[in-house]
């Protein structure tokens, strides 16, 4: 390892951008480059395929992190808890995973004795934010170099002729018209056709959902059961938080539920058409909040949607290590100690229902909630109640509608 070069750990994909990046900054910035691979559930040919690859184009070092237990431990959790939908729609598939690996860079980068951490972001998107906010929260000491933002190559051919003359491996088929980006929690298609709104989604950007026509005809009915707001098993079979992800992908995924078309307000002040599958985030939250539902005390289920929208937007906008989030986790743990319990689901060709819910901590109860026999709710007590409750608003309307 050359010790007159300085070092830079580099979030690495395998894709022309990031694989240009590492010549682009051993020949421009003459660094050597150790390039870092985050496993976190995404799609890939090999990740032993990548990691060689990194080599060949010029890194000194090519490190190969599986990163999903601790994705599904230290990150899904907290976001399940939050029952996290940006906007109220987009459960972050992207934003919930930049944390991780910036955490992972930065570990790296100290291993090293780096002076830099670079990335694959463009000027344009959320994740530049999200890697160099994390970054510089975790170690401010460290500078980021952001390659796509700095050079001069505006376009896929102009990288690729630079690739080639640089020795850099250039993709062997077309590139998918789509910007994808995909992990545990779901994926994430942008660009191509889906950049008019008006345009209807083609059939091809889906892989993980099932063209809800085409799913089964019959409904496919799926007990989830959870301990303090994690998941622990799918029809009484005890599994892993990880595990019981992948398998709410395949059964959500094979009945054709989860998909979103929607148009999202990006951090950095753009409007962007984005498509997603998130088969079994979407479906994980529907189960935990209709759990939430019989467990939690009605003042803190209200309350709790204020912290989850917040929440949402702190780390959609990659506040992921900020004061006010950590604050944020701290009160929605307390609000899952006893979310313990089961939901049923009941998925049918792209829809995706509660049918029931149960749990020893429930505060429902069909005594006082009955209109039928056993009804042990005091129904004069209510006379009272709504004398005092209304008692403002009566010395109120005396005194201004006389």
């Amino acid at each position: 390892m050359s010790e007159q070069r300085d070092r830079v750990v580099l979030a690495y994909s395998g894709g022309l951008d990031t694989s240009v990046c590492i010549k682009w900054m051993q020949e421009e910035r003459g660094l050597d480059v150790i390039a870092v691979v985050g496993d976190v559930g995404q799609e890939h040919d090999g990740l032993e395929k990548i990691h060689d690859k990194a080599l060949r184009t010029g890194a000194i070092e090519c490190r190969v992190v599986d990163m999903r237990e601790e994705f599904a431990k230290e990150y899904l959790t907290p976001a399940l808890a939050a029952n996290a939908l940006y906007e109220n729609k987009y459960p972050l598939v992207s934003a919930l995973s930049r944390p991780l690996i910036a955490k992972h860079l930065v570990e790296i980068a100290h291993e090293f004795d780096a002076k830099y951490v670079a990335h694959g972001c463009t000027g344009k998107g959320n994740d530049q934010v999200r890697f160099e906010a994390s970054i510089m929260m975790l170690d401010p000491s460290l500078e980021i170099i952001a390659p796509v933002r700095e050079w001069d190559l505006k376009t896929r051919p102009q990288e690729m002729d630079w690739a080639a003359a640089h020795g850099v491996e250039v993709p062997a088929t077309k590139k998918s018209p789509y910007s994808i980006d995909d992990n545990l929690w779901g994926r994430a298609i942008e660009c191509g056709v889906l950049e008019d709104p008006w345009n209807e989604p083609p059939a091809d950007i889906y892989t993980m959902t099932t063209d809800p026509e085409k799913a089964p005809d019959t409904p496919t009915v799926v007990e989830i059961s959870f301990k303090d707001g994690v998941p622990c098993a799918i029809d009484g079979k005890e599994m892993s938080y990880l595990d019981i992800i992948l398998e709410m992908n395949k059964i959500s995924g094979a009945n054709g539920f989860g998909r979103l078309d929607m148009v999202e307000n990006r951090l950095v002040g753009v409007k962007s058409r984005e498509c997603y599958e998130a088969p079994g985030a979407l479906a994980i939250i529907k189960a935990h909040k209709a759990l939430e539902d019989i467990c939690l005390e009605r003042d803190v289920l209200h309350y709790k949607l204020h912290v989850e929208h917040e929440w949402a937007d702190q780390v959609y906008n990659g506040k992921w290590y900020a004061p006010l989030k950590a604050g944020l986790d701290a009160f929605l743990a307390t609000t899952q100690v006893n979310v313990t319990g089961t939901v049923r689901l009941s998925f049918y060709k792209g829809a995706c229902t509660v049918t029931g819910s149960k749990s020893d901590y429930s505060l429902y109860t069909k005594e006082l909630a009955t209109y039928d026999e056993g009804d042990t709710f005091d129904h004069k007590s209510a006379k009272g109640f709504i004398n005092i409750y209304s008692l403002f608003g009566k010395v109120w309307a005396e005194k201004h509608r006389g």
